[in-house]
């Protein structure tokens, strides 16, 4: 199976001599969700830019579905598309002919682009601004939307389609993608499956919604921290060492009754911010 991206010693050196990308390497394996994270002016929008096209390489190889970008761009372009949130579009076009305009750039006949796009900005739950203009939408989306963007993008995944992932909302990377990369500096920081970098946590906090009122947790377990935010509410805190299904047992022989349960934070979140400052202390001894 060919790779849908493999990057090889990329780097990017802007004319004020900034170097953006310093010979990094990636390999996004065909069919997968990949999360390329970073803090601002890590080198994830340079990266991106040179995968497609809009921004030149100083040096490094790129390759989409094995066609080298450089030798082969044409069959390369065919493979790839940019969803950016800036507008790169007719701003003052209706939403709907926006999109089978694009299509047609893409030699999709107008009767099947008109049917595509019906379908996915009904999926997408923007069928009724199909007449507004482009530039009346909001780069941000509100949770509903959101949600259904992500359910959107999952099928995608599921149906064979390859795809790349930056953002700042770290709750999406780490409920959508199987893999991460971060990038810091212009160097691969981090690059494994998510369920690997996650385990990296020593600990983790958990939310518990309950069915009933209950009096503070006075059980002394080693690992184990009680937190009772209200009759209803109780925070706990356990390290690896605990599974959570002898948590269960335990709240179980303690009377207390579970209605749901949630992290108190993003885990991904929380260990990408501990990088971020781990990197920051290095830059700065």
């Amino acid at each position: 199976m060919t790779d849908a991206l493999t990057l090889r010693d990329l780097s990017k050196t802007y004319r004020n001599g900034f170097q953006a990308l310093k010979g990094i390497d990636l390999t996004v394996p065909e069919g997968e969700f990949y999360a390329l994270l970073g803090p601002n002016g890590a080198g994830k929008s340079t990266t991106i830019g040179i995968i497609s096209s809009l921004t030149r390489k100083t040096s490094g190889t790129v390759e989409i579905f094995g066609h080298d970008l450089d030798t082969h761009p044409s069959h390369a372009k065919q493979c790839l598309g940019v969803v950016p949130q800036e507008f790169n579009f007719g701003q003052f076009e209706k939403i709907f002919d926006i999109l089978v305009t694009q299509a047609g750039y893409y030699g999709i006949p107008p009767k099947i682009a008109q049917t595509r796009a019906e379908e996915y900005l009904e999926k997408l739950g923007l069928w009724e601004k199909r007449n507004t203009q482009g530039r009346m939408l909001s780069g941000g989306v509100d949770i509903e939307l959101r949600r259904s963007m992500w359910d959107f993008l999952t099928e995608m995944n599921e149906k064979g389609t390859s795809i790349i992932l930056t953002t700042h909302y770290l709750e999406e990377a780490e409920m959508l993608c199987r893999q991460i990369a971060i990038i810091d500096r212009g160097v691969i920081k981090e690059d494994t499956s998510m369920k690997a970098f996650l385990n990296q946590l020593s600990e983790e906090s958990f939310i518990f919604d309950l069915e009933y009122p209950i009096e503070p947790v006075t059980v002394d377990i080693i690992g184990v921290k009680f937190n009772l935010i209200d009759p209803m509410t109780l925070e706990v805190t356990m390290d690896k060492a605990h599974a959570l299904n002898d948590l269960f047992q335990l709240l179980e022989a303690q009377g207390i009754r579970v209605r749901s349960m949630r992290n108190k934070s993003n885990r991904l979140e929380e260990l990408f911010v501990k990088m971020v400052e781990k990197n920051l202390q290095g830059a700065a001894q």
